[in-house]
């Protein structure tokens, strides 16, 4: 990973599955995440992909793509140049949960936790916004391609495990990881990156076999403070 990380960003772009963008409710330390969900490349799994974009009130933040993060930090100076954009997106009259730039193209999930609370589904290229609403696709394009010069490649201490029955093509792994995969199913289990290790992670799934099913599974890389 370079540096600055517009490769990933675009990476990212060509490779979450259209849908609801990702929820990040289990992360409540974050002040600030963008979520986003691009054109669809069949194999990928949109909801195990790090956040795009998640600032942190100490000035931390985290960029992501299909499945790596980059980890920086921001000056004051730099937080209130993103504040600033912010305050024009509460202006905007009328701004509800809902918003459409146009029929298809991306689709973005902003939360904000800081202040008066925002949580907005905007659907639609950015560039196609209407002039009302250009302040908010200002904001969603600067975070989501963002970059900066102290970006780095970001290695969690956690993954979210998670599994479905599903049919994928190709070949397929064993079951590998303490919890077993029947309780995964159930819901998504915390796992070090020991457990892995040699295994995809974010929007790319693996495929394992047990007892004549087919399942696809998958790491989501966890921010600090987020929760499987």
């Amino acid at each position: 990973m370079q540096r600055v990380v517009p490769a990933l960003v675009l990476a990212a772009a060509a490779t979450l599955r259209p849908g609801p963008p990702a929820s990040a409710a289990e992360n409540p330390e974050a002040v600030l995440v963008l979520d986003v969900v691009a054109i669809s490349v069949p194999g990928r799994v949109w909801s195990a992909a790090p956040p795009r974009f998640a600032l942190y009130d100490d000035g931390q933040v985290y960029v992501g793509g299909t499945s790596q993060v980059a980890a920086g930090h921001l000056e004051k100076g730099e937080m209130k140049a993103i504040d600033d954009q912010l305050a024009l997106v509460r202006k905007l009259p009328g701004l509800g949960s809902s918003v459409t730039f146009a029929e298809g193209g991306p689709r973005y999930r902003l939360q904000v936790r800081k202040g008066k609370l925002l949580d907005l589904v905007v659907t639609g290229d950015p560039a196609a916004a209407p002039a009302a609403m250009k302040p908010l696709a200002a904001l969603l394009t600067t975070l989501a391609a963002f970059e900066h010069p102290s970006l780095r490649p970001y290695d969690p201490a956690n993954y979210a495990l998670a599994a479905r029955e599903a049919a994928m093509p190709g070949g397929c792994r064993a079951w590998a990881f303490p919890a077993a995969l029947d309780e995964v199913v159930s819901g998504p289990h915390g796992v070090p990156p020991s457990a892995a290790a040699e295994w995809p992670t974010g929007a790319t799934p693996a495929a394992v076999c047990e007892g004549g099913k087919t399942y696809q599974v998958t790491l989501r890389p966890l921010l600090p403070g987020e929760r499987p």
